[in-house]
């Protein structure tokens, strides 16, 4: 299939046009590199030795948005274009609902102009809110977040989910991410955050690289097994391969719109992650134990098993993998990504 890869310069999009490539199919790329770097497509293109087509614009402007579906001929789109702080969310919500919803609808629109009716969307574990049961399992239908950025997610899901029940044609895989971490093992791309990161891994590389002083650890007094909150981390390869499955999968969908979680159905705490990094690079990271961070779940992790049983796609990648490779990304990229 040739495919629309929205978003496919940032971090999981990037990882996803390599599997993409990899299993046969054409890539064009439309990102607006509002976070992430046009450096990017050239080590895209090194690793994949194909040219990889790229349209810089903002998917929020329909006309842009119809004119490149207008210039390509697309079978399919992996859709991840979208901000994504959580606590940015917070600060800016009207930011976060305008570009995640206009840049979805001008994406839906678009499609149905052009007969486009295959489409994988980037979800998030967040749509389960703080109510539901642990393991999260894809029937739990309460669906809510505590973030502006989560709304965003649930609400596209919803938005789908009704622009396919008027099309029959439409073929739709939300796909629920637990915790991505990791990076291609070449370590040319890898998790390049701007500014501060919000999450713990990337945070963990730059401590360990000499760009943080220490790593803060958000309360140990948890109902965990050590007293700090469990995540379910997902190696970024296993992650991209989750689309591939769930793209090459659309047409044999048991209906129309199906929502699958990717992980790895186990949790792993701050301090084992921090451990497990410690073993990548061969010594101790600084770390001190701060007060809770507000919002902050005790505990959750993904049931996978539908991916399993129906998209025959599982995580096979270890924490110790994740790190390591982690590691190589931010020893050979310091800075991340060079600006030109």
């Amino acid at each position: 299939m040739r495919v629309l890869v929205s978003g496919g310069a940032g971090y999981i999009g990037s990882h996803t046009v390599l599997s993409l490539v990899a299993a046969g199919h054409d890539v064009v790329v439309v990102d607006d590199f509002s976070n992430s770097k046009p450096t990017v497509v050239g080590r895209l293109e090194a690793l994949s030795g194909v040219h990889v087509p790229v349209h810089a614009i903002d998917l929020t402007d329909a006309a842009k948005t119809e004119r490149l579906f207008a210039h390509e001929q697309i079978d399919a789109v992996v859709h991840f274009a979208g901000l994504k702080a959580v606590g940015e969310s917070v600060a800016k919500p009207l930011e976060y609902y305008r570009n995640n919803l206009d840049s979805t609808l001008s994406l839906l629109e678009a499609m149905r102009h052009h007969g486009v009716h295959r489409l994988v969307f980037s979800s998030s574990a967040t749509v389960y809110g703080e109510h539901a049961p642990v393991p999260y399992t894809e029937d739990y239908d309460r669906l809510s977040s505590s973030s502006p950025y989560g709304q965003t997610k649930v609400m596209i899901e919803r938005i789908m989910a009704d622009v396919a029940a008027a099309d029959p044609a439409l073929r739709v895989a939300l796909l629920r991410y637990f915790n991505p971490v990791g990076a291609h093992p070449s370590g040319q791309i890898g998790e390049d955050p701007q500014g501060i990161p919000n999450n713990l891994m990337p945070f963990i590389a730059q401590v360990a690289v000499g760009r943080r002083d220490k790593l803060t650890v958000f309360g140990d007094d948890y109902p965990t097994a050590d007293g700090t909150c469990e995540r379910d981390y997902l190696h970024v390869e296993d992650l991209a391969a989750g689309h591939v499955a769930a793209l090459e999968h659309l047409d044999d969908m048991v209906t129309p719109v199906r929502a699958f979680n990717l992980g790895t159905g186990t949790g792993t705490s701050v301090l084992a992650m921090l451990q497990a990094f410690e073993r990548a690079v061969g010594r101790e990271l600084p770390y001190e134990v701060g007060p809770r961070r507000a919002g902050d779940l005790p505990a959750f992790w993904a049931d996978p098993t539908r991916a399993q049983t129906e998209l025959g796609w599982q995580a096979v990648k270890t924490i110790d993998d994740m790190c390591a490779d982690t590691w190589r990304w931010q020893q050979a990229n310091p800075q991340g990504f060079p600006d030109a």
